[in-house]
């Protein structure tokens, strides 16, 4: 368990560093030849999905705009609010899915994984429908079990990622989420995948943060159970959303770094914690991220619907952080 005095030696360690001068660089430019992903959270607005049509456009944009093409999408949760009365044949698969981020621009497979608002029963199971959906077949939506594996590229990886399910409910919540069953069976598969070998980089996929500077805050469940592994297999980037805004933390001697793509098309919420203090990066903003892999680095970009790069930092595959 991370006690909140380690914590506390953590959160100067990271202030410490920034007073010191946080490695810094200029950016380097997309490169085309690179493995490319873009990633968003928290979008599938059931009401008002403008927000979700402007961020689902800026990333076509942006692809077009640097002549990439993405070899997948990862959707990091909540992927639809309120109801999908229809199952699988709803026709917001449809609207806010398969046209949404269309085939002729996004031609790949779209990794998805659960956020609490997928676990809202309204009326239906709404993991069941997800998983039913990519089970049928003829869909880009991919999502094999409520936690995977999968290599990328395919063919001589440079990630191992490693999607999980994060909804671990608690007393005050009193919501549907993964029982205690399922969390056992979970986190025997996650210490057996991460002592397995892997690609160059790992990076493991969940819908809430462990350590986050947004409205929610840390989820000290996750931060007692996965945080202990991440340090012991040297887990390189933890990537999810669930707080609506943009962020990146570090701390000082841990192997991770902590990205946030939570603009995906539901309401942005102010930060609660100044990312001075915790960071080196916050803002409150709809947007989506690009991940562009290289066997020498990791460089991920936090973008906003007008394809500007609001914040960027690389990572080598032995843990250096450049934030650029």
């Amino acid at each position: 368990m991370t006690s909140r005095r380690r914590f506390l030696r953590q959160t100067f360690a990271f202030s410490a560093l920034a007073a010191a001068g946080w490695r810094r660089t200029f950016a380097a430019p997309v490169d085309p030849a690179a493995q490319h992903l873009l990633m968003i959270g928290d979008w599938g607005a059931d009401k008002k999905i403008d927000a979700q049509t402007r961020v689902a456009k800026a990333m076509a944009a942006y692809a077009q705009a640097q002549h990439i093409k993405p070899g997948a999408l990862l959707l990091l949760g909540d992927n639809f609010y309120g109801k999908v009365d229809g199952g699988v044949s709803d026709v917001r698969w449809q609207t806010q899915f398969e046209q949404m981020y269309p085939q002729s621009t996004f031609d790949c497979p779209c990794y998805a994984i659960l956020g609490n608002h997928d676990y809202h029963v309204e009326p239906a199971s709404k993991p069941d429908d997800q998983l039913a959906y990519a089970a049928k077949g003829g869909t880009r939506w991919t999502m094999p079990a409520k936690w995977y594996r999968f290599e990328f590229p395919a063919k001589n990886p440079l990630v191992t990622f490693l999607a999980l399910d994060s909804n671990y409910q608690t007393p005050s919540e009193k919501k549907q989420a993964l029982t205690d069953a399922e969390k056992a069976a979970q986190l025997v598969w996650l210490k057996a995948e991460l002592a397995k070998p892997h690609a160059p980089f790992l990076v493991v996929l969940g819908h809430h943060p462990l350590y986050s500077n947004g409205q929610h805050g840390d989820t000290q469940a996750l931060i007692d159970t996965w945080e202990p592994l991440f340090r012991e297999h040297k887990v390189q980037l933890y990537l999810c959303g669930h707080d609506h805004d943009m962020q990146h933390l570090e701390f000082a001697g841990h192997p991770t770094s902590f990205a946030i793509s939570g603009g995906g098309g539901a309401s942005i919420r102010p930060l609660k914690q100044d990312p001075k203090q915790r960071g080196p990066f916050g803002q409150s903003v709809f947007g989506f991220s690009h991940l562009e892999m290289s066997a020498g680095s990791l460089v991920l970009r936090h973008i906003d619907p007008d394809g500007k790069t609001l914040h960027a930092f690389s990572k080598t595959p032995e843990g250096s952080v450049t934030v650029l």
